[in-house]
């Protein structure tokens, strides 16, 4: 399997967290795993539409697609789709990019051009028309760049903006009651105008980014022992990280491991929470 990524133009680093081409060099795997994160996911084929599921539906097709925050994994898979590009959102990025909340897109996977339209269409017929990863990376850039310069549909409030920020910054570590309280809101005030925006409550991010920083180290640290990696991250064993582990990814750690594993490529570890794994601080940092 072919992996390529680069760094992007300086204005997209708010928007941006990570890109990727990819292609296979022979058919791909049945079955693979969208994980929960903080990050929205946009994927362009090189080729065949891609295969979407979410667990015990049908499969959609797309040639571009959108999937906003969500909090179990969706399948993907069961499509002859063997090349393409993917990119990280950060929730910043829907409202820029793509003119609606982040929530407008949570919990959902989406035909790109049902959120962009024509762009959306000329932008997958110039991917596909180029030959090379430096190319289609400059197409790509250029988009983004120009949807850059299209009014955004409003503005987060900067309470929110905060509080996604120190939900990340603290890897899912802080309280909602604490967080409510730094902004100067009640908690049910923030829980309500946090899940609106983001399409899913305080709490149910903050499991995801524990659940995040699990498998962000376990990309680069595969032969770490369950029981220390669950008391770091803050599980109250490893029978609890298991459970919340297949909760959301639908498997065992150790079974996304052997299954996944193999197929992610090497320079691309993601780790929002660095390079070493220890208890996340709630320590407040304005």
């Amino acid at each position: 399997m072919e992996h390529r990524t680069r760094p992007l133009h300086a204005a997209l680093r708010p928007y941006v967290g990570d890109v990727i081409g990819y292609a296979y060099d022979a058919d791909p795997p049945d079955l693979h795993r969208g994980l929960p994160s903080r990050y929205l996911t946009l994927v362009v084929t090189l080729d065949e539409p891609l295969g979407v599921a979410w667990p015990g539906g049908p499969v959609e097709k797309y040639d571009a697609l959108v999937g906003g925050l969500h909090s179990t994994a969706v399948q993907i898979g069961q499509t002859p789709s063997r090349a393409g590009v993917q990119l990280s959102l950060t929730p910043a990025a829907a409202r820029v990019l793509f003119g609606l909340p982040p929530g407008e897109l949570a919990s959902a996977v989406v035909g790109l051009d049902d959120v962009l339209g024509r762009p959306a269409r000329e932008l997958t017929q110039h991917l596909r028309a180029e030959t090379s990863w430096s190319a289609r990376f400059d197409v790509l850039e250029d988009m983004l760049l120009q949807r850059l310069g299209a009014r955004p549909h409003g503005a987060v409030r900067p309470e929110l903006d905060w509080a996604w920020q120190r939900l990340c910054m603290s890897g899912g570590a802080i309280g909602v009651q604490e967080l409510a309280t730094e902004v100067g809101w009640s908690r049910r005030h923030l829980t309500d105008r946090f899940t609106s925006e983001f399409g899913l409550a305080p709490k149910v991010t903050s499991r995801v980014l524990r659940f995040e920083r699990v498998t962000s180290y376990l990309r680069r640290h595969p032969r770490t022992r369950l029981a220390e990696l669950s008391a770091a991250v803050g599980y109250a064993d490893q029978s609890h990280l298991t459970r919340e582990f297949r909760a959301i990814a639908g498997c065992s750690p150790r079974q996304w491991m052997t299954e996944e594993l193999p197929a992610l490529p090497a320079d691309f570890t993601r780790n929002p929470q660095g390079p070493a794994i220890a208890p996340a601080s709630s320590a407040r940092s304005h």
